[in-house]
């Protein structure tokens, strides 16, 4: 039985992101941009269930929310020739139409507006699956409408299903070139409902999917519709093995499991190989591709779609390589064997330090230039410099109070502004804690805990962390 998962778009960039995902799920699957299963598509084999369901009519119509508060992006998918795909029941555009204006505050309090009509659809979806296993949040954590209206569909979702898994996908901003003058205030805001409310969080970095365009694609300014390309086939891929289904990893849950060892070291980050674009001509590169070849490539940080600070006590917690193609099993041990050779990854002292493998099948209906590609999820502790850099931004605007006046006139910061200061300890946390305890909100909670990873006495860290919060 397929356990479904059902999509939650989130502003523009998350509609923007959806959008070209829900392309590429229907050409891997055979079907056509009207819901269609096309006649050649008869290969089977694969699970259309997870991501789509069958209308009465027989067309496939996927399990997607689509919420924003400007019409543009969500009329640009209602004029495209993919319209028809989409159940207009599951789309909601504010009838204000004005945004969120880039502030997470507006789009938060939007979001208490328009909670009925969207837990509305999230129902309607939730009760036509019949084993829903979680859901999938696409946005944007720098504008109005993915920080503030997600962080507030975030809490919903896991007050409402509490034994659902919440996996997202979120676009960081690019820090070297910032698009929105106050996304300290927005990140930072969305970062704290991510620790505290999300099970997995796959890190999507603007300033990364820049470099990856101009290094790899030779895009040096590449369009919306290049770095959605490269994010949907990420988002595509590390799906890949819940609908061309195998032996293990086979559900979100295996997936997940196995990748975040505790609760709140849950942040993700991926690189994938070889990247191709149907629309890009200079990615379309042909090369001899084997095994070895890909999961080196992988390992390496420019192929990271997290722009981290490298530094030496950084190690791997956990690694999940996703191999598409045809695989011989005997190659992936001998990869593996070599890689542990040449120590090519640094895992944590106290756990496993192997890769984890899952071999699936390519899509039978889309043509590759290459044998095989892989993606690597994996968790690592230097993701933790990421946020050090957003915080640093944030610091510098709070000390000048500076751009704050939009935020003072929703009412959550009518009396002052006491959320930053507890969404900034929970920046902290993640570098310097250690608690396991999900109730508090500290700061150094999960600072610490990816500090710790780091060192051999985690496990008994942790120990006595968790002995002294429940005796307190």
């Amino acid at each position: 039985m397929p356990r479904e998962i059902v999509t939650v778009q989130l502003g523009q960039c998350g509609n923007q992101m959806g959008s070209v995902y829900w392309q590429r799920l229907c050409a891997e699957h055979g079907i056509n941009r009207e819901g269609i299963l096309e006649e050649w598509a008869t290969e089977g084999g694969d699970r259309k269930d997870v991501f789509f369901y069958q209308a009465d009519d027989e067309h496939y119509i996927p399990r997607a929310i689509l919420v924003d508060l400007e019409p543009r992006v969500i009329n640009t998918i209602l004029t495209s020739p993919f319209a028809n795909l989409y159940n207009p029941e599951n789309i909601f555009v504010s009838k204000d139409g004005g945004g969120a204006g880039n502030i997470w505050a507006q789009g938060y309090g939007a979001g208490e507006k328009i909670y009925e009509e969207v837990m509305e659809m999230v129902d309607r979806e939730a009760e036509g699956s019949d084993s829903l296993e979680g859901f999938m949040l696409m946005h944007s954590i720098a504008g109005g409408t993915g920080s503030g209206l997600g962080s507030f569909v975030l809490e919903r979702l896991n007050d409402r299903f509490p034994k659902k898994l919440i996996q997202t996908y979120s676009v960081f901003p690019n820090h070297a070139e910032p698009d929105v003058v106050v996304q300290p205030y927005n990140s930072l805001l969305t970062l704290r409902r991510l620790v505290d409310h999300a099970d997995s969080v796959v890190v999507l970095d603007n300033s990364a999917l820049s470099r990856i365009a101009a290094d790899r694609l030779h895009l040096q300014n590449p369009s919306f519709d290049q770095t959605n390309q490269l994010v949907s086939t990420v988002i595509a891929a590390s799906t890949q093995t819940l609908r061309y289904p195998s032996y293990m990893n086979n559900d979100l849950v295996g997936i997940v499991a196995s990748l975040i060892p505790t609760p709140r070291c849950h942040f993700l980050m991926t690189s994938y190989t070889p990247f191709t674009g149907d629309q890009i001509d200079q990615a379309k590169s042909t090369r001899k591709t084997t095994v070895l070849d890909v999961m080196r490539r992988l390992l390496q940080p420019k192929n990271r779609m997290v722009s981290t600070t490298p530094n030496k006590t950084a190690c791997y917690i956990s690694i999940l390589n996703i191999i598409q193609g045809n695989v011989d099993p005997t190659d992936v041990h001998q990869s593996l064997l070599r890689i542990r050779e040449r120590q090519l990854a640094n895992f944590i002292p106290w756990g496993p330090a192997s890769i984890q493998v899952a071999l699936t099948r390519k899509s039978p209906y889309i043509p590759a230039s290459h044998r095989v590609s892989g993606l690597m999820l994996a968790n690592h502790t230097s993701i933790a410099s990421l946020f050090k850099r957003m915080l640093d931004q944030y610091d510098r605007l709070r000390r000048r109070n500076a751009f704050l006046e939009q935020y003072k006139k929703e009412k959550m910061f009518e009396n002052g502004y006491e959320e930053f200061d507890e969404a900034r300890s929970v920046r902290r946390a993640y570098h310097l804690s250690c608690a396991l305890n999900h109730c508090r909100a500290t700061v150094e909670e999960l600072l610490r805990e990816y500090k710790a990873c780091e060192s051999p006495d985690y496990i008994s860290y942790v120990s006595v962390g968790q002995f002294l919060s429940s005796t307190d």
